[in-house]
């Protein structure tokens, strides 16, 4: 059955009534001259009293339809105002009403029916749509795989985790380095330097090789061949310990305790091609940004460098940390965003933009940040943490609010590395264990069924 719609038309005239009706409605319309009785007087619509209404709130002059010296209102008007009211100023057939409309529309005062779809919108942009209103992300708060690492080092200045672009994990344990195979779980031991010797740093080749570089206790620099398990390099030139590695294509650089930074190309028969002098304690931190131009060291000196690829001077200087600066991290969706994070004394997470030479924010944590790294798939980032409550956090930047806090770890969060992929994240400390956790969203254009491990569960030895 068709809805009935509404006639205004019916509103005016006002139909005949008996004199007895006709003398209510005068009543009720002209109520400033009429005291009404106190029974209660019902009728099957509603007339209101223009005595009674706030035309000034509308700007609406009253004097045209007023009680001005007992004059009636005009049905027609009253039929025309409620038209417009109801359907708008634009109605066919509307009559003419003096002075100014009942109500001016405007776009920030109307509520499209957009408004009413779960989509949200620029503010630019009023009334488009730019993408539905998701729910916050929910990130586990179990690692989903644990490995057994015995005599994995409880050492802040140290580097002894890092996974490849062909999904194979590295792990220094003591004088030996191990590499785990995320596809199939196998592990192989790549290296033994013998009782005389330890393993500080080890640290991948960029996409196309399976080149591993390992930085010794006794300041030597070795590279490996890690598909064939063949060392192919032995570079010299530290006086103490490598506790930092940082690969730029085909140049590697190399940090120490002996304060200095190493440039080394693996093309060239020379151990190193440069030196970069400025910290004045042990380099524990090193990165190179996405675009391979300036390399972010920081040490225990508190000091957080920036250098360009041709400078022995660092160009850049920030000594805001008042400790040790370990973790780095390298913005991959804003070209000169870099992210550096103190040790005990300062607990703090700063962000610097390298292109302006700005101080941006700084977050304290509560705790030692020993480590930093991006997610490549979202604008989010996740530190790791030593004293004193060895956990992990996710953030979402730049508001760098929290979107999960992982725990686990009995001690200090030393250790960090990201999957190929940038869903994964395994952490190591110095409990002697390896942990596996789904903290990133896959990218866009990839599979989540691919997700490495995400149905692997247990607990297991790594050799």
């Amino acid at each position: 059955m068709p809805r009935p719609s509404l006639n205004l038309e019916t509103l005016a005239p006002i139909p005949s009534f008996s004199s007895s009706s006709s003398e209510h409605v005068k009543r009720l319309i002209n109520s400033k001259h009429y005291v009404s009785p106190s029974k209660t007087i019902c009728f099957d619509r509603f007339i209101p009293s223009r005595s009674g209404s706030n035309f000034e709130l509308f700007h609406i002059p009253s004097t045209p339809w007023g009680n001005d010296g007992g004059k009636e209102e005009s049905p027609s008007a009253y039929a025309a105002l409620l038209r417009d009211a109801l359907f708008g100023t634009n109605t066919p057939d509307k009559r003419e009403i003096p002075g100014r409309n009942i109500f001016r529309y405007r776009t920030e005062t109307r509520q499209p029916m957009q408004s009413f779809s779960p989509y949200g919108f620029d503010d630019e942009g009023p009334g488009v749509s730019q993408s539905p209103v998701k729910a916050p992300r929910k990130v586990p708060r179990s690692p989903y795989k644990v490995l057994d690492a015995p005599a994995l080092q409880d050492d802040f200045y140290l580097n002894l985790v890092d996974w490849s672009s062909q999904n194979v994990l590295a792990v220094g344990l003591g004088n030996c380095v191990y590499l785990w195979n995320a596809c199939s779980s196998k592990v192989t031991k790549l290296c033994d330097l013998g009782i005389d010797d330890s393993v500080c740093s080890v640290g991948w080749a960029q996409r196309g090789t399976n080149n591993l570089a390992v930085g010794t206790f006794n300041g030597k620099v070795q590279i490996w061949d890690a598909s064939r398990c063949k060392k192919i390099r032995n570079m010299e030139g530290h006086r103490l310990r490598v506790g930092a590695l940082a690969w730029s294509s085909s140049v590697l650089s190399s940090g120490s305790r002996d304060k200095s930074i190493l440039q080394r190309d693996i093309r060239s028969p020379e151990d190193f091609v440069s030196k970069l002098s400025g910290h004045k304690s042990e380099v524990c931190g090193l990165k190179w940004s996405y675009d391979n131009r300036q390399l972010a060291s920081g040490g225990n000196d508190n000091r957080l460098f920036v250098w360009n690829q041709h400078s022995t001077q660092p160009v850049l200087k920030y000594c805001e940390h008042t400790a040790a600066v370990k973790a780095i991290a390298w913005s991959p969706h804003l070209h000169g965003l870099l992210a550096s994070g103190g040790g005990t004394a300062d607990r703090c997470i700063r962000f610097w933009n390298t292109t302006t030479n700005s101080h941006l924010s700084c977050m304290d944590t509560g705790s030692q940040v020993c480590n930093l790294v991006w997610s490549k798939n979202v604008n989010e980032l996740v530190s790791t943490h030593g004293y004193s409550q060895n956990q992990i956090i996710v953030w979402r930047y730049p508001t760098m609010s929290k979107l999960a806090t992982l725990t686990g770890h009995t001690y200090r969060v030393l250790y960090l590395a990201i999957s190929p992929d940038g869903q994964t994240i395994v952490t190591g400390a110095g409990d002697e264990t390896l942990r596996f956790w789904n903290v990133f969203p896959s990218p866009k254009s990839q599979n989540t069924d691919s997700e490495i491990g995400a149905s692997s569960f247990g607990r297991t030895t790594i050799r």
